[in-house]
């Protein structure tokens, strides 16, 4: 399927969650992801939510990585260079909200990103086979190339999966996705 339609058809389909739902959705979504193999890493890389976008609420997620004593990285993208970089969230770290509503790192203490086990990655729709659809800048895509091999790229998301997604060579695949009711797997 076309990502500009499934774009658009998701965008919608998050602009009706309400408040409560969005709330209640993700704290199912992050009591599911203790059931996913991972919790031997070390390095979480870790997107911060947009209020604005609807997105899933990481701070459900965040608190079960603190609560587990890991590293949590966050993302900020460098300005004029299309990229990702990330910072690691301490106790000190100053956020600042971004044009898009996104709470990223002022300054901090940079992290290679092939010192990343996990990244939790913000999407719009995803398919059976682990492709996605985010919000078309490739970001992650670029940033996930920058990763160690065994980094594990899990996706989160309050629908069901769709058929299937028409990719391009750019595009990095997942390696779980999780809803409030179940965990994809495409490993």
């Amino acid at each position: 399927m076309d990502k500009l339609f499934l774009r658009e058809k998701y965008q919608k389909l998050r602009g009706r969650i309400s408040e409560n739902s969005v709330m209640e959705k993700s704290i199912s979504i992050a009591n599911k992801c203790l059931e996913l193999p991972i919790w031997e890493k070390k390095y979480f890389h870790l997107f911060l939510s947009s209020k604005k976008l609807n997105e899933v609420e990481t701070k459900y997620l965040l608190s079960i990585l603190y609560g587990k004593d890991k590293l949590i990285v966050i993302p900020k993208v460098k300005k004029g260079a299309d990229i990702l970089e990330s910072f690691l969230l301490t106790d000190e770290t100053k956020l600042k909200i971004s044009s898009l509503g996104i709470p990223e790192p002022i300054e901090g203490i940079f992290v290679d990103p092939k010192k990343i086990d996990v990244v939790f990655i913000p999407l719009l729709a995803y398919d059976f086979e682990g492709n996605r659809v985010g919000y078309g800048k490739g970001y992650y895509d670029r940033f996930l190339k920058n990763c160690n091999s065994k980094c594990l790229k899990i996706g989160v998301s309050f629908f069901n999966a769709e058929k299937k997604i028409s990719v391009s060579k750019l595009d990095v695949n997942l390696n779980y996705c999780i809803t409030p009711d179940k965990i994809y797997s495409f490993l």
